[in-house]
């Protein structure tokens, strides 16, 4: 049975919701309820990473750490100051859970277990005196003497001293804001693939290259400046790729989408991407790697010697066979023309962007209440006192890579010790 009075409600069982509870609880402050609407509280923590959960990233400065979220940016400077990823580490480690750093700088816990991630939260909720009930959500929220009246999608009503809305981005949390006084900036998908019409690089899928530069530009019936708040360099990221069946994937493709989500989403998903094979070599450098090539290997196949070691076979191959070029040719063959062709097409290959793939595994979108209308030391709502945010339901969102649980772990952090600045009410 749910209690019909509750100090603190956190609306959404998530890593914010939790994060959140937890601080709070753990400096003392009773009567803490989260309500998840779901039958499995922190189920994004369990799938996400694919198993392992990427919990953080090992960027310990936090004026690099804001260049990772589209949305965002420099009014998270402060929350990051407070509480950021070496915090995070600190603090999962001081109640019992190891993260261990990838070469990549991921971080994960040690068993490489998302399961482990969730049993932590659990239990620290649980010793806490935290009160966790599932399949239990929010319909109505509006201020009531001091506190909030909230229904539940069921029937019944809680009163509340101070509310959490940590629902991600769901509409259901997206809608409270509202009815509580709130804008929501309207969400868009972030972080997904580039399905690319692109017949030569199908029978490529599997194919990873790192690094490979990535600019986008609009389709021609669209203003090819960039549109407020939009910068150019945003439209240009360098890094790993992976081609599949549809386009284009991997960390590169899931960043300059996440940079982009509202422009793709302006332009209907239609645009057309520049990919630069060779990570940003100059044309001065690829020449000198085909003359030394022709010189070199003279007798060779091309098909079977590459310009530089790097460049994936299968890759090199489908690029000599667009160009009309056998693959028995041998490079003493190579006529001056195809050369200066084949370097045009690895330094900046053309393909019409024709929609966006899958979302990436965590998931995120771009929208929601701007951070402009809470307090940024607190996360608590400039118009309605009591009422605080943490989590994907601000508008607020990072490239993949634990960006996204970063600001999860740091924005339940805030909301937790600004609860608990209130006192050990009742």
């Amino acid at each position: 049975m749910l209690p019909n009075q509750t100090s603190v409600l956190v609306a959404g069982g998530g890593p914010a919701g939790f994060m959140a509870a937890i601080t709070a609880a753990e400096a003392g402050v009773k009567g803490v309820l989260i309500l998840e609407a779901t039958a499995e509280p922190l189920h994004k923590v369990l799938i996400s990473g694919g198993g392992r959960c990427n919990v953080t990233h090992a960027c310990w400065e936090p004026r690099v750490l804001v260049g990772h979220y589209p949305r965002g940016g420099k009014a998270l400077l402060g929350p990051f100051s407070r509480f950021a990823a070496a915090d995070t580490v600190a603090w999962f480690a001081a109640r019992g859970l190891t993260l261990v750093e990838e070469a990549d700088g991921r971080l994960f816990p040690a068993s490489q277990r998302s399961s482990s991630v969730i049993a932590t939260l659990r239990r620290l909720a649980s010793a806490a005196g935290v009160e966790v009930q599932s399949i239990q959500a929010l319909q109505t929220a509006e201020a009531s003497d001091g506190g909030f009246r909230l229904g539940l999608r069921g029937g019944g009503v809680v009163m509340a001293d101070r509310l959490v809305l940590a629902t991600g981005s769901h509409p259901s949390g997206h809608r409270l804001a509202r009815a509580l006084g709130h804008t929501i900036v309207p969400p868009v998908p972030s972080l997904f693939s580039l399905s690319l019409d692109a017949p030569s690089l199908r029978h490529l899928a599997g194919v990873a290259m790192d690094p490979v530069g990535l600019r986008l530009f609009p389709p021609s019936n669209q203003d090819p400046a960039p549109s407020r708040g939009q910068r150019a360099g945003q439209l240009l990221q360098r890094g790993a790729v992976l081609i599949t069946h549809r386009g284009l994937s991997g960390p590169a493709t899931l960043r300059l989408t996440a940079f982009a989500a509202r422009l793709l989403r302006q332009w209907g998903y239609q645009a057309t991407l520049e990919v630069d094979w060779t990570g940003g070599l100059s044309q001065a450098e690829l020449e000198a790697h085909f003359d030394e090539a022709r010189r070199q290997q003279a007798r060779r196949q091309l098909g079977s010697w590459r310009p530089w070691s790097a460049l994936s076979r299968r890759l090199w191959g489908a690029l000599l066979e667009g160009h009309g070029v056998a693959l028995q040719q041998r490079w003493a063959d190579l006529s001056g023309p195809t050369q200066r062709q084949l370097i045009q097409s690895l330094r900046g290959s053309r393909y019409p962007v024709v929609g966006r793939g899958p979302f990436g595994e965590e998931f995120v979108t771009a929208g929601g209440v701007p951070l402009a209308e809470l307090h940024s030391n607190t996360l608590e709502s400039r118009s309605q006192q009591g009422l605080y945010f943490a989590g994907e339901v601000l508008d607020v969102d990072g490239v993949t890579g634990g960006f996204n649980f970063q600001h999860c772990w740091t924005s339940g952090f805030l909301v937790g010790e600004a609860l608990a600045a209130l006192g050990h009410y009742h």
